[in-house]
């Protein structure tokens, strides 16, 4: 599917494109889809910081028309920045 945009720092997943089919969930790196029923209480934020991202972009049908972009909702952006295994 052609759901998940490419934000700044982090990865989205369009609600609306989305089709629920489960296939991101094994291949996430980070292990950090959950759907929203299961989505541990600690992880709340990020539900908001999703829905955030899509305010001003909408609908696009599908992330290969918009590419990556440097947008992040401020509660992402405000994040501090993650360590790297290097």
């Amino acid at each position: 599917m052609d759901c998940i945009y490419e934000g700044g720092r982090m990865l989205y997943i369009h609600p609306d494109e989305c089709v629920d089919c489960g296939a991101c969930e094994p291949v996430c790196p980070v292990e950090a889809i959950f759907y929203e029923d299961d989505l541990p209480e600690k992880w709340r934020d990020y539900t908001q910081a999703n829905v955030d991202f899509f305010v001003d972009l909408g609908s696009p049908g599908g992330a290969s028309k918009v590419g990556k972009t440097d947008f992040d909702p401020p509660f992402i952006a405000a994040l501090p920045p993650q360590a790297t295994d290097h």
